[in-house]
């Protein structure tokens, strides 16, 4: 894999240093997306509307606990705080996958000491204790070979040596896994995840509690994406898509494939033709690969995401804010890093499902990413897409690189395009312009032979985690390839919202990409007092 070269602003004022952070949040103040999990402390409408107030886009509901009617409630919590704070918030659904876990159902706490002797059995009768632990996978014994490393903990991978526990393989007994612990550790809760590091588990990817998850839940409440956990082959994704395809209004949400382990890796660049995004899940890689090789791979996967055009998020930043209001430096370098090899989105687990500090948390990851944006060096960058796409180059993206360089060029406040599909919207966000862009979604009238929809809805809020893509929904009434007048007047509500949210000015320039009649339009226009 070809790694990019940190597109960093040169020279960089050191004054700026010294200037404040914005302390009030708005719309627009971050460029970078940010997804929140929401949980047992993020799930009152109250909190909720302090994570979108604070930046968050996209919320995300982690099935791997807690069942249909938990999720439902905080879902019903968080469209009231949409409504209340009129800001959109899209929906993530994380799937269980091929997850292995470990079942303790008396919740007693198990005190595990280091050089002590585990045994990992698929006997689920058996009650967790300090030697042995039940696990969900009864070929454990046949995949796994002694000198091989197995993790185990509630909250995984969290650096945090107390709560999860390092084995390694020593033998295997029949379907028994007798293992040396590595470090002490005290595993409490009903579950604890499991990891075997490098070793292919042969489970379904979309497993059948997947499946009955989002044929009910995910249909009932039309996610927009779905987080394709554990994903290995392209052919996950494809299967996924057909299963979607078969629900529904969920032929329109969008899979984001999860890339976890090493077989992920290796199949990177068929799962990236196949998704609608990747998400770099780096606990679990961090297990997978050795921890020097995980920065190579995020700078790697990260380019080809950005010169594919498609959305990458990146979790794992700041996990010592579950427990603490502020991140250590390393971490806060770790976030400027993140938005400087160009991820689109931020994504918070612990810290936002359990953590003491949701809202400081998103608060501090916005403002980190809002700083690392200013540094970012835009003209580099647009010059390596625009030689990594070649030429002759297709018309979308013609008009989509023109637009950003004709924004740059005349030093506009902010990029208007009007799109039904989301698809030139996402084409202009892939040349990363230095100012905002207001997608305009046009809401398409559609029919199946028996009844009449609109589409659009999934459209503006799929938007949601792409970097600098801020979307409205327009009245259903102005078609996207109008020659009328009408596409002047959602440009002047796109315009009024600009101006209400402080991004645009009098005298400002905003340039405009549009449809008009079979052709498409990039027009400057200066705006009046």
């Amino acid at each position: 894999m070809q790694a990019s070269h940190l597109l960093l602003e040169e020279p960089i004022r050191l004054a700026s240093i010294l200037e404040p952070s914005p302390s009030a949040p708005f719309a627009f103040s971050s460029m970078t997306k940010i997804v929140g999990t929401l949980g047992p402390k993020s799930r009152s409408v109250e909190t909720i509307e302090a994570l979108l107030k604070a930046g968050m886009s996209v919320a995300r509901f982690d099935f791997s606990w807690g069942d249909e009617e938990y999720h439902q409630a905080t879902l019903e919590n968080l469209k009231k705080a949409v409504k209340n704070t009129k800001q959109l918030c899209a929906v993530m659904l994380d799937t269980v996958g091929p997850e292995l876990q470990v079942m303790n159902k008396n919740e007693i706490p198990i005190a595990l000491e280091v050089d002590a002797t585990v045994v990992l059995t698929p006997d689920q009768t058996k009650e967790a204790s300090s030697e042995v632990l039940p696990i969900n996978y009864a070929d454990l014994a046949l995949v796994v070979k002694p000198g091989d490393t197995i993790f185990v903990g509630q909250y995984l991978f969290t650096g945090s040596e107390t709560t999860s526990v390092w084995l390694e393989v020593a033998e295997t007994e029949g379907s028994d896994v007798i293992c040396k612990v590595k470090n002490s550790a005290t595993l409490t809760g009903a579950l604890f995840t499991a990891h075997a590091s490098q070793v292919p588990i042969k489970l379904p990817t979309l497993s059948e509690f997947d499946k009955d998850v989002i044929s009910k839940w995910g249909l009932r409440n039309s996610i927009d994406f779905v987080s394709l956990s554990y994903t290995r082959h392209a052919e996950d994704v494809r299967m996924a898509r057909a299963y979607l395809s078969k629900l529904g209004d969920l032929h329109q949400t969008q899979i984001f494939a999860k890339i976890e382990n090493v077989e992920g890796l290796k199949h990177f660049d068929e799962i990236l033709q196949e998704a609608d995004g990747i998400i770099l899940s780096r606990g679990n890689l961090g297990i997978d690969l050795p921890p020097e090789k995980v920065f190579l791979f995020q700078k790697a996967a990260l380019y080809k995401c950005n010169m594919a055009g498609k959305p990458s998020v990146i979790t794992r930043v700041v996990d010592t804010m579950t427990d603490t209001p502020r991140p250590t430096r390393a971490e806060a370098t770790d976030v400027a890093n993140a938005v400087l090899d160009g991820a689109d989105a931020i994504l918070l687990g612990a810290e936002t499902l359990r953590g003491l500090y949701p809202v400081e948390t998103i608060s501090t990851v916005r403002k980190i990413s809002a700083e690392a944006e200013k540094v970012y060096n835009q003209a580099v960058y647009f010059k390596k897409t625009v030689k990594y796409v070649g030429e002759p180059m297709g018309h979308l993206e013609s008009i989509a690189s023109s637009a950003v360089r004709a924004a740059t060029k005349v030093k506009a406040s902010v990029i208007v395009v009007f799109t039904s599909s989301g698809r030139a919207a996402r084409l202009i966000a892939k040349y990363r312009p230095s100012m905002p862009v207001l997608a305009v979604v046009i809401p398409r009238l559609t029919t199946n032979n028996l009844r009449w929809t609109f589409s659009g809805a999934f459209q503006a809020r799929q938007c949601l985690v792409v970097r600098g893509l801020f979307p409205m929904l327009a009245d259903p009434r102005h078609p996207a390839d109008s020659t009328s007048t009408t596409n002047e007047s959602v440009l002047k509500v796109a315009l009024d919202h600009g101006k209400a949210a402080g991004i645009i000015k009098p005298h400002d320039r905003i340039v405009v990409c549009q449809k008009v009649g079979d052709s498409s339009v990039v027009k400057i226009i200066e705006l009046e007092e």
